[in-house]
């Protein structure tokens, strides 16, 4: 093998299916929330983001429905 390529040649190009693979969103989440899913991202050297993704994917793919009770104001 050669100790250098000359990749300069090479046309880079992005993924075109890319962007049918993940959509950018902008989501409010609690602070607690993302300092776990970061702290868990970081203990199994995934990002935070994906670790979210796949639970989130997990919950759709079981068809589970979070249990929701409302306070009320008064």
């Amino acid at each position: 093998m050669r100790k250098n390529y000359d990749l300069s040649r090479l046309a880079w190009k992005r993924n075109p299916y890319a962007k049918r693979l993940k959509k950018a969103i902008t989501i409010r989440l609690d602070e607690d929330l993302i300092e776990y899913f970061k702290g868990l991202g970081k203990e199994v050297g995934i990002p935070y983001q994906r670790l979210i993704n796949m639970y989130l994917r997990e919950c759709a793919g079981s068809r589970r429905k979070a249990a929701v009770h409302w306070v009320s104001a008064s």
